[in-house]
């Protein structure tokens, strides 16, 4: 029994997804174009708009969905007065593990006089998956940042509920050298539970974090002015040069809706066209 218990487990792990993308970019005549590019595995980076100022990437998962044990490394970089905006082709599904968790680690450099918005689409979470992400962000001192991330927890329009899982979330930002912000969610075990739980997301299914630097009270206010738009529950704050906004809804859609109209009056610019398909 615990040889094939080994030889389950061996081929359990030679089948994961193993995939990594390195991508940076930097200005050229006024224009933001790839400067270099590495691919591995099942990640792809596609920029299908035509060459500008603000270079649109796509990330692309060929695996279609991100399984227990899987592993994920991207890292972007954005040269001096360069300016990319990261999306990707689709929601990104994380699946039910057996045992070990997926893991995705994001790291994001941008430079002086640089601009960098990473507007990735939703994660769907589904019942028992289990994942583990970092966000690791490095920032020159005058260097521009819009990042958005949704964390879906079950499709409801499909009537699916995540009851039980883990996700363990990690993020630091940090200016110039210096951590300027720093966060981390866990959820284990019951997860339905907690997301019920008031102090948590009060029954809220769908939740998202905006971080927008340099942010001010300007920046917040503009957030808080689409109150009567919303569907949700959405919060912002401005402190030290960052502003910061909570979003949490009943559903994907709803958070969705919310989302882009946070999106739209924070950029100033069009989201990428993806967003809006």
């Amino acid at each position: 029994m615990a040889h094939a218990a080994a030889d389950l487990a061996r081929i359990f792990a030679a089948n994961r997804a193993v995939g990594a993308v390195a991508l940076a970019v930097r200005s050229s005549g006024g224009m933001t174009r790839r400067a270099r590019l590495r691919e591995e595995g099942s990640l792809r980076v596609r920029c299908p708009g035509p060459a500008s100022a603000e270079l649109e990437a796509v990330i692309v998962n060929t695996a279609g969905g991100v399984a227990g044990g899987d592993r994920l490394k991207l890292d972007v970089s954005v040269e001096g007065g360069a300016r990319l905006a990261v999306t990707t082709a689709a929601a990104e599904k994380i699946y039910r593990a057996l045992e070990e968790a997926a893991t995705i680690d994001v790291k994001l450099s941008v430079a002086a006089g640089a601009c960098l918005a990473w507007l990735p689409q939703e994660t769907i979470l589904f019942d028992r998956a289990r994942l583990e992400r970092s966000i690791d962000i490095e920032l020159a001192a005058d260097a521009q940042l819009l990042l958005a991330e949704a964390i879906v927890f079950g499709r409801s329009g499909m009537g699916e509920a995540v009851r039980h899982g883990f996700l363990s979330d990690r993020w630091r930002l940090r200016r110039d050298g210096r951590l300027m912000h720093a966060e981390a969610m866990r959820l284990d075990g019951g997860v339905s539970a907690k997301l019920a739980q008031g102090a948590v997301a009060k029954g809220g299914t769908a939740v998202a974090t905006v971080l927008v630097m340099p942010g001010d009270e300007a920046t917040a206010g503009s957030v808080r002015a689409l109150a009567d738009q919303l569907r949700g529950e959405v919060g912002a704050s401005a402190w030290n040069g960052l502003a910061v906004v909570r979003l949490c809804a009943d559903g994907g859609e709803a958070l969705r809706h919310d989302l882009i109209a946070v999106l739209t009056a924070v950029r100033g610019a069009a989201l990428p066209r993806l967003w809006l398909n």
